[in-house]
């Protein structure tokens, strides 16, 4: 993954892509123990007409450099499935702008605050969330104070009861 995360600051570099930062279940790794995944979601800011999100400059870019739309939405980068996502929600937006510097590898990236994860877990309520909630808690107790402000500010207090308790 380092050399995928090499690729991706590229492409931020060049300007390609906005700031970007890790989120999903591979966010959720450099907090608490691994949980099975199949892609890495880059959050970040991409070229916007109106409405519309431009993801041809992605795409043509990556393809210069020798990678190819994989699967659907997913472009594999030194072999790791990515998905590049612009953020859905103010939540989502929120975390990016509030993400990390973290190291993998050797390799300096940003991801969201294990907090972030948490509420925009809470946020989806799929049930795969529901259940790595469970296990990120069992794992790493976050900081209940930033967690509660974050999902006060969100909307989330009841869902995130409901789902905890």
């Amino acid at each position: 993954m380092d050399r995928t995360l090499t690729v991706i600051n590229t492409l931020e570099a060049e300007g390609i892509i906005g700031k970007y930062a890790i989120g999903g279940a591979i966010g959720l790794i450099f907090y608490v123990e691994p949980t099975a995944t199949y892609d890495l979601d880059i959050f970040c800011h991409l070229p916007q007409s109106g409405l519309l999100i431009n993801l041809g400059p992605l795409y043509a870019n990556l393809a210069k450099k020798g990678y190819q739309q994989a699967d659907g939405e997913h472009i594999k980068i030194e072999g790791i499935p990515v998905q590049f996502l612009c953020p859905p929600t103010d939540l989502v937006r929120d975390a990016l702008d509030n993400a990390v510097e973290k190291e993998f590898g050797g390799v300096k990236t940003r991801v969201f605050q294990y907090e972030h994860l948490l509420a925009i877990m809470a946020e989806t309520n799929r049930t795969k969330d529901k259940i790595r909630i469970a296990q990120a808690l069992e794992s790493v107790e976050p900081d209940q104070a930033k967690l509660n402000d974050i999902l006060k500010r969100h909307n989330l207090l009841d869902r995130w009861s409901r789902i905890t308790t």
